[in-house]
């Protein structure tokens, strides 16, 4: 069993964030220490000035509001609980080595054309972690909405 376990979840795409943070659990084999991370890409300046006051701090608390909900159906109500701002996979793989995570879960889906030219948060995690990194793959269905 892993003693650390780093999750980073898309609060938007629900199905595949409870199915990965279920995966965690089963790894942890109750004794692991899960941290359930939420990553908030940066507006741009120049589009955040048409943003209305307000709007990107309850954008932050909804997120931590499924991140809360999320934790607590699947009975995780000691996970540890991130969100932090930056790009994904970046913000992924630093809060692994400063959690010493031994294993980061992640959820992907189906390649776009844009992940062939720039490449998807999974697969530069997977490329660049220095621990084991599990992938779990949505379903068509999850697609539809990712």
């Amino acid at each position: 069993m892993y003693r650390s376990i780093l999750v980073p979840i898309d609060p938007a795409h629900g199905e595949v964030g409870e199915r990965i943070i279920a995966v965690a659990k089963l790894l942890a084999g109750g004794t692991g220490r899960i941290t359930i991370l939420t990553v908030l890409e940066p507006v741009p300046s120049y589009v955040a000035a048409y943003i209305p006051d307000g709007m990107l701090a309850a954008n932050r608390e909804a997120a931590a509001d499924r991140l809360r909900a999320m934790a607590e159906r699947a009975g995780l109500e000691e996970a540890t609980l991130e969100l932090r701002d930056g790009a994904a996979s970046a913000v992924i793989l630093e809060e692994a080595e400063r959690l010493d995570a031994d294993a980061i879960v992640l959820g992907s889906h189906r390649p776009s054309f844009g992940d062939y030219l720039i490449g998807s948060t999974a697969a530069r995690v997977v490329r660049h972690a220095q621990c084991t990194v599990v992938v779990e793959r949505s379903t068509g269905a999850d697609d539809a909405s990712a």
